[in-house]
């Protein structure tokens, strides 16, 4: 099984686990799942479908080719003056435009399954990021991806689509719940599942089906001690109602397993109860078993609750493959097949190739594109085997009676109509205030968790401070000439430099944090001011301790004026030397971007402020 030994000998973050509940069946699932539906029926809860469509799709990027290409670091020179001459229009770049997607056309209609097949490096990604419209901006984008009809684009409410990305980028310091609901507050989910509760328990009528529809709600969102009824029913679906409570983990911290920790990415982005989802390669880590059970649900969700659902797996089993309604397959950038599942393999009988009774009908579709795999599936005579390349079978797909049904059903998809209004309606609108409040929240979290760390600095600022105020002791410490001066002079040096040096431990922690702050900036929408507000907001009151344990500890032991006024005045430049030097760690670290980068900058701003400092000059 995929649940590691960690998973299981992991201490909870919250002292008491409680037994976890009975797993929730894809009975109950459904059940739950048709109730919301009528439910949300009666109340008048809109809940229209989207269909994705995308037309001519290319996605182009420039690549440097041959030995250019290589990160030496002559090349990383020559390239970056080659960069500065071409945007001062001195010369031409030498880039070549590579297609990742070639022209790809099509309809992803709601309500269905649709699996995305593909070797590695046919464009899976690029794909769906396109789709989702998380496109990278490096990458050139050409044709059309519309949403019933309206083109995606930045003003595309957030709610309407999510992409789940293959990499697997959490907090190590939190727990599962705590992942999951931090994203749910960043997507805003509405309040369906408190609504339907509300509905069941002041309905007045027959008792039986009152008490029956009550059970079943408990079954699905009931769990711990979570108050978010959402979070509960993704943490059961998914399978991770035994590591709710315990921390993510990283590679030097115990926490769930590689498998658990794909199914939390998955439930980061599935807990916003979005339109359309586009999932990339969910099943790593997973066994088939777990695979098929999280696309079991998936099928239900989007067939009860209308959703349009696009996952790419890699080598999806027989009983799973049964899931999906519709399969693209994308080869070299070009899709050679999108239809319905059942009349894939027909189309490649019709070009010559055929199936084998006991293959598996996902390895077949991958295998039949390859020049080394293709002449085994002929089944005409094998002195007439003549290789078809991508381009033949697209062509042929392009050309085929295949695509037309599909275009038909174009217009018989209901509410369409619908549409524009929902694309242009902002019901789930998060506000700035509630953005900031989950941000500082998580911040405070992480600062209880990361305690350890705090009271070392604390510790350390506390012996240097008990050093320094003996090598400057007030007894040693006259005050009649100019080199008497520079004694007190060297000793206010001595606490900027330890103050400042103090700051650098902000290098490590935001390096750390990075990935995670990108990912989630660019899939949950996240705003860097609310991060850095939330940072900044939590750093006063340790800098006011670390400073004011300076100050208290050095000022007087040392012989520095007495009155209090020039104690505090001490004290204030001091506190805005510390923010000072961690709010410049922390620009250096977003620039810097790696361990390696960030320190070789930090140890360069730290020799500046040494020589510009004004106390270190040469001698005379």
């Amino acid at each position: 099984m995929e649940q590691s030994w960690e998973a299981e000998q992991a201490p909870p973050a919250s002292g008491v686990s409680a037994r976890p509940p009975p797993p929730l069946t894809h009975e109950d699932n459904r059940g739950f799942l048709q109730m919301l539906r009528e439910k949300k029926e009666r109340l008048g809860v809109d809940a229209a479908k989207v269909e994705v469509r995308f037309e001519e799709l290319t996605v182009e990027a420039d690549v440097r080719v041959g030995r250019r290409a290589l990160p030496t670091l002559l090349n990383c020179a020559v390239n970056a003056a080659q960069e500065l001459a071409t945007s001062s229009h001195m010369c031409t770049t030498r880039k070549k435009p590579i297609k990742i997607i070639n022209g790809a056309s099509g309809t992803i209609r709601p309500s269905r399954m649709t699996l995305l097949l593909g070797a590695p490096g046919s464009g899976k990604t690029t794909f769906l990021k396109a789709l989702a419209g998380k496109l990278d901006s490096s990458l050139k984008l050409k044709g059309k991806v519309m949403y019933n009809g309206e083109e995606v684009n930045s003003s595309t409410p957030q709610y309407l689509h999510a992409y789940i990305s293959q990499y697997d980028l959490h907090h190590a310091e939190m727990t599962v719940r705590e992942t999951i609901d931090f994203s749910s507050k960043m997507l805003g989910t509405n309040n369906e599942f408190e609504m339907l509760g509300e509905a069941i328990r002041r309905k007045k009528g027959v008792i039986n089906k009152v008490d029956q529809d009550l059970d079943s709600f408990i079954k699905a969102t009931t769990f711990g001690e979570g108050s978010n009824l959402t979070t509960n029913y993704i943490i059961k679906i998914l399978g991770l109602s035994e590591c709710a409570n315990t921390l993510v983990g990283d590679e030097m911290r115990r926490g769930i397993s590689g498998g658990q920790k794909k199914r939390a990415t998955i439930g980061e982005m599935l807990v916003g109860l979005a339109r359309c989802f586009f999932m990339d390669d969910i099943s790593t880590g997973l066994d088939s078993s777990t695979t098929y059970e999280i696309v079991k649900f998936l099928q239900q969700m989007a067939h009860l609750m209308d959703l349009t659902v696009v996952i790419s797996l890699l080598q999806p089993p027989p009983e799973t493959l049964e899931l999906f309604d519709d399969i693209i397959l994308l080869c070299e950038g070009q899709i050679v097949y999108h239809g319905p599942r059942e009349n894939a393999t027909g189309f490649f009988e019709i070009m010559g190739f055929k199936c084998p009774s006991r293959k598996n009908v996902a390895d077949f579709l991958q295998e039949v594109t390859s020049k080394m795999d293709q002449k085994q599936y002929w089944i005409g005579d094998e002195n007439k085997y003549q290789y078809r390349s991508i381009e033949k079978f697209a062509e042929s797909f392009r050309s085929s009676y295949l695509p037309q049904p599909a275009k038909d059903d174009l217009c018989k998809t209901n509410n369409t109509g619908k549409g524009k209004e929902i694309i242009t309606s902002a019901t789930r609108r998060i506000s700035r205030w509630n953005i900031f409040k989950a941000c500082f929240s998580r911040e405070v979290l992480l600062l209880k968790r990361n305690s350890p760390l705090h009271i070392f600095k604390t510790v350390q600022i506390t012996v240097m401070a008990l050093v320094i105020s003996t090598v400057f002791l007030r007894t040693n410490m006259n005050h009649k000439t100019v080199l008497d001066a520079n004694k007190y002079m060297g000793s206010l040096f001595m606490a900027v430099v330890i103050v400042n040096f103090n700051g650098m431990t902000e290098i490590g922690m935001t390096i750390k944090r990075l990935p995670t702050f990108y990912k989630q900036r660019e899939l949950l929408a996240l705003p860097g001011w609310a991060l850095l507000s939330s940072v900044f907001l939590i750093s006063l009151p340790m800098s006011l301790l670390e400073t004011g344990l300076w100050t208290s500890l050095t000022y007087y032991v040392i012989g520095y004026a007495p009155s209090f006024l020039r104690f505090i005045q001490q004290f204030l430049v001091l506190f805005a030397m510390h923010q000072m030097s961690m709010g410049l760690y922390r620009f250096l670290a977003a620039i810097g971007r790696t361990q390696v980068m960030a320190n070789m900058l930090g140890t360069a701003a730290l020799i500046a402020i040494y020589i510009f400092g004004g106390f270190v000059i040469s001698k005379g």
